[in-house]
């Protein structure tokens, strides 16, 4: 009996000791406030205070661990708290965080700033590593460009093309940002002569402000042009899409970081600018369907961007995607070629794409990584003979030269990038985007926290994040003898494998010559998905691979 009891003080003591010697120190400095002197006051109060709070812990009905350790149960909710923060600036190395690391968030806030972004001593990338790549250099450089590198976009239907930047600011709504890291972006973009993807929340006045040239886009939910049901209306786009700052329109099927997924922003958050902004009723929740209602098919939807080139006085209409089903990229590609329209571009997005908030299933496992999705998408257009007729862009972690120059070899004409340019603003990666309470004033709405937000600084500081990026990426054009971006070619960049085999990504990847798909399609690895693909349905019309056991 003797035994148990002891393992069971002992026991006791273990969950409730911290308890109980706060309740002691209390009732101690209590007594010895009114016995020698009031100092001890502050001790008790202190005391006291802790033991409310272990009070509260056993009496709490929510956690265990609290119930059965009052007190000490709290230290794990601390150091969950600080664990990010400890993470990023004492534990982790600089190449080991997710999704950036601290190397490539230097190189943005160095380039941001105009300081140094050289490095001496040569790589921190293991060269023998799986998944190290690098680009091919030539023995007879050309010089480096001192002409900034354009696209220019906008197909024989296009009254007004428009000559593009290779690299410009992805899509990040109003809303999702706030009003000064919107002002700044676009600010940044007028001065450094590149674009301003707006988002799908609407054209608001803070992307207007300063002038900066606007990629308009337009999300299932048509904010900024919409009726009071939410359906799509052309004279409400039209007013905006005539405005000369708008250079372009962007119809967003799908975004990286959630692909087929809708969006709902409760009523509650629907401020008096939100609602201006996007049309919607103050008070009510601002829906975002999952599909658009404008379209039904691949053929209706290239009917709504004639349309929309139409309406906007013949500006460049584009899609921007992320890949799923190959045969509904191959259905696109089948509805250009039944109907005889062509989108002037297509941005394709990456799952790892970043955003404000998105279930974790949809953000880790749903949809196509960047660079799979690109070579689809190439190979859709390459094969179907569409390719001279539709730009490509990609977006997803661009985030420096080689990384732009990456996506060119197999396809892209140019680039965009969200979260750098948020790191061009001042984002420390503090994950906080979706809580409203971001500390650098980027992803937040609260007029205190955007104080910190100087507009005119950061936009200088979005500009020459700009300049220094394109003019690293002119460097390695001229390291590999080249004139401009387009001139990549797969076979410039190579790939680990492994430590003992590298391949250029021309042997890594399936690159399909022109009209492939036309002429040969069962010679292709995508016979199967080319069957299946209706111009007239997103629903493939015949099975793709073996059918499930009944």
């Amino acid at each position: 009996m003797a035994e148990w009891m002891d393992a069971s003080t002992k026991a006791l003591l273990r969950r409730y000791g911290a308890f109980i010697f706060v309740v002691l120190g209390a009732l101690l400095s209590l007594i010895l406030s009114f016995v020698t002197h009031h100092v001890f006051l502050f001790a008790f109060c202190v005391f006291f205070t802790l033991a409310m709070v272990g009070v509260f812990d056993i009496t709490q009905p929510n956690h265990s661990l609290l119930r059965n350790y009052p007190l000490i149960g709290s230290v794990r909710w601390i150091f969950e708290a600080v664990r990010p923060y400890l993470r990023q600036y004492l534990m982790e190395d600089d190449l080991s965080e997710k999704p950036y690391n601290r190397d490539d968030r230097s190189l943005v806030y160095a380039r941001a700033k105009n300081e140094e972004d050289r490095q001496p001593f040569g790589t921190e990338l293991d060269t023998y590593a799986a998944e190290y790549e690098w680009m091919t250099h030539s023995l007879a450089p050309t010089p480096v460009s001192e002409e900034p590198f354009r696209v220019n976009v906008g197909g024989p239907a296009c009254a007004k093309p428009y000559s593009a930047s290779v690299f410009n600011i992805s899509a990040m709504s109003f809303g999702s940002l706030g009003s000064h890291a919107i002002e700044a972006l676009n600010m940044g973009a007028k001065a450094g002569g590149f674009y301003h993807d707006t988002g799908e929340g609407g054209l608001s006045p803070y992307h207007r402000k300063h002038g900066g040239d606007i990629v308009w886009e337009l999300g299932s939910g048509y904010f900024g042009c919409r009726n009071r049901d939410g359906s799509f209306s052309p004279e409400r786009f039209q007013e905006r899409a005539l405005l000369d700052q708008v250079k372009m329109v962007e119809i967003k099927l799908s975004q990286g970081a959630k692909p087929g997924h809708g969006g709902v922003l409760p009523g509650a958050k629907v401020t008096p600018e939100i609602s201006e902004t996007r049309g919607v009723p103050m008070g009510e929740d601002c829906i975002s369907p999952s599909r658009h209602p404008a379209f039904s098919t691949p053929a209706q939807m290239m009917e709504f961007v004639a349309q929309l080139r139409e309406l906007s006085g013949g500006k460049p209409v584009g899609l921007k995607l992320c890949v799923g089903h190959p045969s509904e990229v191959f259905a696109l590609a089948k509805a250009m070629l039944k109907t005889g329209i062509r989108p002037d571009f297509i941005v394709v997005d990456g799952s790892e794409g970043g955003t404000g908030a998105a279930p974790h299933e949809l953000a880790d496992h749903v949809g196509m990584p960047l660079r799979e999705g690109l070579i689809l998408v190439r190979n859709a257009l390459v094969g179907t003979g569409l390719r001279p007729e539709v730009r490509l862009a990609a977006s997803g972690k661009v985030i420096s030269g080689f990384s732009m120059a990456a996506n060119m070899a197999i396809g892209a004409d140019w680039c965009n990038a969200a979260r750098a340019f948020m790191f061009s603003l001042g984002c420390v990666m503090s994950m906080r985007c979706h809580t409203g309470a971001c500390p650098t004033g980027v992803t937040t709405n609260d007029p205190h926290l955007q104080r910190g937000l100087v507009v005119e600084d950061k936009a200088e500081r979005v500009t020459s994040f700009h300049r220094h990026t394109v003019e690293a990426l002119a460097d390695l054009i001229a390291a590999a003898g080249l004139e401009h971006p387009r001139d990549l070619l797969p076979h410039h960049v190579w790939h680990r494998v492994s430590p003992i085999e590298v391949k250029p990504l021309d042997r890594l990847y399936t690159f399909l010559a022109a009209d492939a798909l036309i002429d040969a399609p069962d010679e292709t690895p995508y016979a199967a998905d080319w069957a299946a693909a209706d111009a007239d349905s997103f629903a493939p019309r015949r099975a793709v691979g073996p059918r499930r056991a009944a």
